[in-house]
């Protein structure tokens, strides 16, 4: 192929994969970065449609457009709205604003591509049909301020005045952020499934190839030609109308400065370890955890002014493999030791200094290294121009720097847990610097070691559940007092979590070891209740008896967890007491009963050891018991309580849970008959794990290598409730409505706290006001999946 080509064998429609978009163009508004066209003959300005694959980098307060016709002072941008941070907003102005749609969602996710559909037509009698917008291929439908043009009204859009991509026609309002494979059609209001489908394998939309014809100002953009940045090179339409764009501020010169870049929406390709090759999304900086560092150029470059360290860390962690990034030491005045090159765990506080704890592996510019706050000599000192390569082998838990290709040796071992790309500046007036990472998304300077790859999603390890709705879900539904079937799940469910959301009602759990006919009620003590409940568990759902008031009154709402423990239930032998247990292991879930009087190991059938434990007895009152990883197995808290852990030998008997069994002590919370869910985690799936609250409503970011569906979040040093957040009942950010397990108290909204559900992790968004972010208190957090990282899109 020749260099800045086009590849037309990856324009086509694969057939187990969609289409295959090659490369993206990264705009940072600081370049005044854009593409511009001025139709020669005007289109249809009553019916187009506008369709793109978005990645955002920076968020807050700024006009962020993504499009804009302008005609004089009239316009109709397509953009993030100012006034309304994050939110997105389409609308058109002449004198004033004639029509306008906000939505309430807000869209904060810097972590992923989404894909943006905006249909117009405005010949449509219904006005709600005049303009549609899509995100991910679902319409969205519920908007702040939603006003429709008038019948037949004329948009700027395809008129034969100015059109921009990336910008506020001449006005110095810029989007920051990466665009990929945009459409748009000329005379036709067009759906999502003209561009996109659902893949069979991972459940998540992904692009195709539109068939169908592009009007007279239709064009599609590629970008795919990079061998200079010209209207007919980097600008050029491939959609046969020769409509191409000006490229303005932007450049396809190699090294920091190229925005032409591999970081796509699609998967694919074969890393040698050049860089530049392999299509996916990429590592970048995380906005969202990031101490105060400048952040630019697609959240490749940074710097900082203010006299302190701060730090930040990337957007993808790894737990295994063997990966290679570089840092370019842009500029730097030589003075002190300003800057700091390495990695960092989830527990590292961007608000220090990187490798004073030991959750941080530093390189210093004096060719010094640091962890845990010891320095020693290590390699060579830094200067303006260098390359810093990172090598990270995440197998064998060692860490190697390379200065300008140049090795210089092994710099730190025994390495393990979720480590990301992290970077830590002092700054100042006197000690100024830049500084660009390369995480793959274009060629490397010097070629990775031999089997180290770049940190890009199609490089990362194919998840063990690839669609989590086969093993996890969450159903809404409206009572009916009668035997109702509640249908959608993927699989059948072996354990029931619901709960009445807009009255005051018990949670039950229910499990197929137990039976329908018996329910544990987590805001309580009590002990097993008897009765119709659950009338089947059924291979898509499951059917609530006529009789199961607490479950199905009339016209009550309600949420159901469910999980899949498996096919069969069998009897385990390898603990001192032997279980009944059903178990799914490839999902980490396995429910267990047995009977017994403690000081005891009991067989969970996972294989893997669990790091989330929920046990309670059965026959007599006692208070739940919680074992998780992060509080150590000394420790217990109890799911009925929002008091803060208890440090006991009673519960765990100060044992940690092994591949085949947990350990249970002398209490009698563990006499007679007792259930216990187990779970183990599973990459890409579950996570459980800790944050640190900072009562700021820039929360703590909490990587889980996935998009959640299902969060709990409980102080554990600190008194609060479990708070419960999942997005069936908040599809769409900020998730806000909060059930908590230890209350029987109706869904709420405004007390709790707010949290962003991300391609890659959660946010927490609340201040000190509300209970799951106040300080000094520090939280657990346990979280089941919607979407591996792999593959997961932005919300």
């Amino acid at each position: 192929m020749i260099p800045g080509s086009v590849n037309l064998l990856l324009l086509k429609s694969a057939a187990a994969g969609g289409l295959q978009i090659e490369r993206s163009l990264r705009f940072n508004s600081s370049d005044s970065a854009y593409l511009s066209r001025t139709p020669a003959v005007a289109g249809n300005r009553r019916t187009w449609t506008w369709a793109a694959w978005v990645k955002r980098s920076a968020l807050g307060s700024s006009l962020m457009v993504l499009a804009d016709a302008k005609t004089g002072s009239n316009e109709s941008p397509i953009m993030f709205n100012e006034s309304v941070q994050d939110t997105f907003t389409f609308y058109s102005y002449s004198s004033s604003v004639d029509w306008q749609l906000r939505t309430t969602q807000v869209f904060r996710d810097v972590g992923a591509w989404f894909h943006l559909v905006v249909a117009v037509d405005t010949t449509q009698a219904t006005a709600a049909n005049r303009v549609k917008i899509y995100l991910n291929g679902s319409q969205i439908t519920s908007f702040a301020v939603e006003t429709y043009p008038s019948l037949n009204y004329d948009t700027y859009y395809n008129s034969t005045n100015i059109h921009t991509i990336g910008a506020k026609a001449f006005i110095n309002s810029y989007f920051p952020g990466y665009l990929a494979n945009i459409h748009h059609v000329d005379g036709q209001q067009l759906t999502p499934s003209s561009f996109t489908e659902t893949d069979a394998t991972t459940g998540q939309l992904i692009p195709k190839t539109y068939t169908g014809s592009y009007g007279t100002n239709g064009f599609n953009l590629l970008f795919a030609d990079n061998s200079s940045n010209t209207a007919s090179t980097l600008g050029k339409d491939t959609s046969g109308n020769s409509n191409n764009w000006t490229p303005n501020n932007l450049s396809v010169t190699a090294g920091a400065g190229n925005d032409s870049l591999v970081d796509s929406p699609t998967n694919y390709g074969t890393d040698t370890g050049v860089g530049g090759e392999v299509r996916g999304n990429y590592a970048t900086l995380n906005p969202l955890n990031n101490g105060g560092l400048t952040l630019a150029n697609g959240n490749l470059d940074y710097s900082h002014t203010v006299s302190a360290w701060d730090a930040c860390t990337g957007s993808i962690c790894i737990a295994s493999g063997k990966w290679y990034w570089e840092v370019t030491v842009a500029t730097w005045d030589g003075s002190g030791a300003p800057f700091l090159i390495g990695i960092a765990n989830t527990s590292q506080d961007v608000n220090a200094e990187l490798g004073q704890s030991a959750n941080s592996w530093v390189y210093l510019p004096t060719g010094q290294k640091r962890y845990n706050g010891s320095t020693s000599s290590y390699g060579a000192s830094l200067a303006t121009g260098n390359v810093v390569g990172i090598a990270l082998d995440m197998d064998a838990g060692t860490l190697t720097f390379y200065k300008n290709g140049s090795s210089q040796g092994q710099a730190f071992t025994s390495i393990t847990g979720n480590i990301s790309p992290a970077v830590g500046v002092f700054g100042n007036t006197s000690q100024s610097g830049a500084y660009s990472c390369n995480f793959g998304q274009r060629a490397f300077a010097y070629t990775a070691p031999s089997g180290f790859k770049a940190l890009c999603t199609q490089n990362l390890p194919a998840p063990l559940v690839t669609k989590s709705n086969t093993v996890f879900d969450a159903v809404l539904y409206t009572g009916n007092s009668g035997t109702q079937s509640i249908t959608g799940l993927g699989f059948s469910p072996d354990f029931i979590w619901s709960k009445g959301r807009n009255y005051t009602s018990n949670h039950t759990l229910i499990d197929v070891i137990r039976g329908g006919g018996k329910v544990l009620i987590s805001d309580v003590t009590d002990s097993e209740y008897s009765g119709s409940y659950i009338q089947s568990f059924d291979a898509n759902g499951y059917t609530i008896n006529s009789a199961s008031s607490g479950l199905n009154l009339s016209g009550y709402t309600y949420v159901g967890w469910a999980w899949d423990a498996g096919t069969s239930t069998v009897s385990n032998t390898q603990g001192s007491i032997t279980s009944q247990v059903r178990a799914n292991a490839t999902a980490g879930f396995s429910v267990v009963t047995w009977t017994g009087n403690g000081n005891a190991t009991i067989g969970h059938g996972l294989g893997v050891a669990p790091q989330l434990l929920i046990c309670k007895k059965r026959t007599g009152t006692g208070d739940w018991q919680v074992g998780h990883n992060s509080l150590g197995w000394t420790k217990r808290l109890g799911l009925n309580l929002t008091t803060s852990e208890e440090t006991t030998s009673g519960a765990w008997n100060n044992t940690s849970p092994t591949s085949t069994v947990f350990t249970i002590g002398n209490t009698s919370n563990f006499g007679g008959d007792i259930v216990a869910y187990c779970f183990a985690p599973v990459v890409g799936y579950n996570s459980f794990g800790t944050y640190v609250a900072n009562s700021s409503a820039d929360g703590p970011f909490v990587y889980t290598g996935f998009r959640p569906k299902l969060v709990w979040v409980k102080a554990y040093v600190g008194t609060s409730s479990w708070a419960i957040y999942d997005s069936a009942r908040n599809p769409y950010n900020t998730i806000v409505d909060t059930l908590l397990a230890d209350s029987s108290g109706q869904e709420n909204s405004l007390d709790y706290g707010d949290i962003d559900f991300l391609s890659n992790g959660f946010k927490i968004r609340s201040g000190s006001a509300r209970y799951i972010n106040n300080t000094p208190d520090v939280f657990i957090y346990c979280a089941w999946a919607e979407a591996p990282f792999n593959y997961s899109r932005a919300r």
